[in-house]
């Protein structure tokens, strides 16, 4: 019994202890006439806002979304925590919300009887709402002194990694490199971001998001574009990100390239 109870303690404390850390990422918002969107923001250690650092945009799944700023940092949040990556890749990195009467991607879903869903990606169209805030807010960024504008990257998981495909298209000229985790385009859409550097990961066993998606994106992608990089995780689902996130040439990868 009193081993149950002191691992319930330690669980406790451990879970007091990661809402301290995400509270390292600060609170902010970006409203300009009808755009409003919300985010949280992680600063490099001893920020100097003289100096000018790189800027990673990440955008969290379906399941994030909402307007209480806080549960799209459920995945990947903790990585850029790391003591480690917080020495070697010292970069400011913001986590936008989607909020819930809205979608990252311009994509048409329907579900069946048995529950299933399925995506059919617009091609070209106009933004979401939330896409419009995201790209004023992005643009808002740039003009930040303290921001490197050859270093401005963008990844994303299921929804966020769609997103990240319509970002990219929208916005072509601005980052140096992406990442996109179990998510999906249509590819009718690649040419508008084929020069851009992008690593592509799914799970083999995604019955969320069909991992045949990426694989179309990538093998097209290895015809047309500049760089591209795929990952099947063979016996994941679809929470890919967790293998994708542990990578370790993730981080090293897309911080090495800048625009040229």
């Amino acid at each position: 019994m009193k081993n149950f109870f002191l691992a319930i303690c330690l669980l406790f404390a451990a879970q007091i202890l990661n809402a301290q850390d995400l509270k390292k990422y600060d609170k902010g918002n970006f409203i300009k006439g009808k755009d409003s969107i919300y985010y949280r923001i992680l600063f490099p250690e001893n920020f100097n806002p003289k100096q000018k650092y790189p800027v990673l945009f990440v955008l969290h799944g379906r399941g994030e979304s909402g307007s209480d700023n806080e549960k799209q940092l459920t995945h990947g949040a903790k990585l850029f925590l790391k003591d480690d990556i917080r020495r070697n890749f010292p970069a400011i990195i913001v986590f936008p919300q989607c909020p819930l009467d809205s979608y990252w991607a311009n994509v048409n879903i329907t579900t069946n009887d048995k529950g299933k869903r399925n995506f059919a990606f617009v091609e070209g169209g106009k933004p979401t709402k939330a896409m419009h805030a995201l790209r004023r807010m992005v643009k808002d960024f740039l003009k930040k002194p303290y921001v490197n504008k050859e270093q401005v990257y963008v990844g994303g998981l299921s929804m966020g990694g769609m997103g990240t495909y319509e970002l990219l298209r929208r916005q072509r000229r601005t980052f140096a490199a992406a990442f996109a985790i179990c998510g999906g385009d249509n590819t009718n859409n690649i040419t508008k971001y084929k020069n851009i550097p992008l690593w592509i990961f799914h799970g083999g066993k995604d019955d969320i998001v069909d991992p045949a998606f990426s694989m179309a994106i990538a093998e097209r992608l290895k015809v047309v574009g500049k760089e591209v990089k795929f990952t099947l995780y063979p016996n994941a689902n679809h929470n890919s990100w967790n293998s994708a996130f542990a990578e370790p040439e993730l981080l090293p990868w897309l911080f090495g390239h800048q625009k040229n």
